[in-house]
């Protein structure tokens, strides 16, 4: 199969202004991600506001995806839902769209116990013969913010299960840990939008799946850090870290309002909970565009 390593952006779901989602306005996102160089995308996630998605907008944006990006890039196609049969479903959908694996978090219902994580993985491998699996680790209340030691236990019993997208905290010790522990899979990767990345990859992550709006920059950094230029690697990473510690409390919104300021996206309404721009974080977000500006290298606000 194809291996997932580098920078794998988690694309969001622009919406029209009058509420559905903007499928060009989408697929000009996907271009700017394999503008970037991006070794694969992700769709759809929790950066997506998957959550707010009917199973029939999910179908049709994946299809979208699957069809523009045309083997150009790697696809992973985010296939979580409470229901294993749907979790099979839209995993299979994505297969149909050239998706090479599935990332897949077990419902938070399912709590610390192994064997009934066992059970939802094992029901999606069964429905969705030949599909590789991403566990994906997430904290509460999204997911169970499994320790590593039992991410490892799980992927143990369900060989389907090849890859693990990490991001409960300390996400550089639980991936030393799970590698440690886990001898079944090909990977691991960061999560947590990439504000741990250095960490992770000093700790043998094979990549990061953050939000989009700094794929550029993550791409130039994750190129210093193969060639062994730490220095430059950890210069990114300073540049970009500040507005990324604000995007964690603003999630989608921030990442939209990026977008149009780089002249990527035309309208940021967003779908998902949470708390909105003021006009002091309006202007305070134009404060750490600005810091992070040295380390873009395409679109330039």
């Amino acid at each position: 199969m194809t291996q997932i390593a580098g920078v794998f952006p988690v694309l969001p779901t622009p919406f029209t202004p009058e509420g559905p989602p903007d499928v060009a306005a989408f697929l000009r996102l996907a271009d700017f991600a394999l503008e970037a160089g991006v070794d694969g995308v992700v769709f759809p996630g929790m950066a997506s506001e998957v959550e707010t998605l009917s199973a029939e907008e999910r179908a049709q944006m994946v299809a979208a995806l699957g069809k523009h990006l045309g083997g150009r890039t790697t696809f992973v196609v985010g296939a979580s839902h409470a229901d294993p049969a749907q979790s099979a479903a839209r995993a299979r959908e994505g297969q149909a769209a050239g998706a090479v694996a599935a990332m897949i978090m077990a419902p938070p219902g399912c709590g610390q116990d192994v064997a009934q994580h066992v059970a939802f993985y094992r029901a999606v491998a069964e429905a969705a013969p030949g599909v590789v699996i991403m566990l994906q680790n997430a904290p509460a209340p999204n997911g169970a913010g499994l320790p590593p030691e039992k991410v490892a236990a799980i992927a143990a019993e369900v060989p389907a299960i090849r890859y693990v997208k990490e991001e409960t905290l300390p996400c550089g010790q639980h991936v030393t840990r799970i590698l440690a522990a886990a001898t079944t899979l090909d990977g691991v990767m960061g999560g947590a939008g990439a504000r741990f990345i250095l960490d992770e990859l000093a700790r043998g992550a094979c990549g990061t799946m953050p939000a989009l709006e700094l794929a550029d920059a993550h791409v130039a950094l994750w190129k210093a850090w193969q060639r062994g230029d730490r220095a430059e690697a950890r210069r990114i990473y300073t540049l970009t870290l500040p507005l990324l510690a604000f995007q964690m409390t603003f999630r989608v919104r921030a990442t939209k309002e990026v977008l149009k300021r780089r002249g990527l996206l035309t309208h940021t309404g967003a779908r998902a909970a949470g708390p909105k721009l003021d006009e002091g974080d309006v202007a305070e977000i134009g404060e750490l565009i600005a810091t992070a500006k040295p380390a873009m290298t395409m679109h330039v606000p």
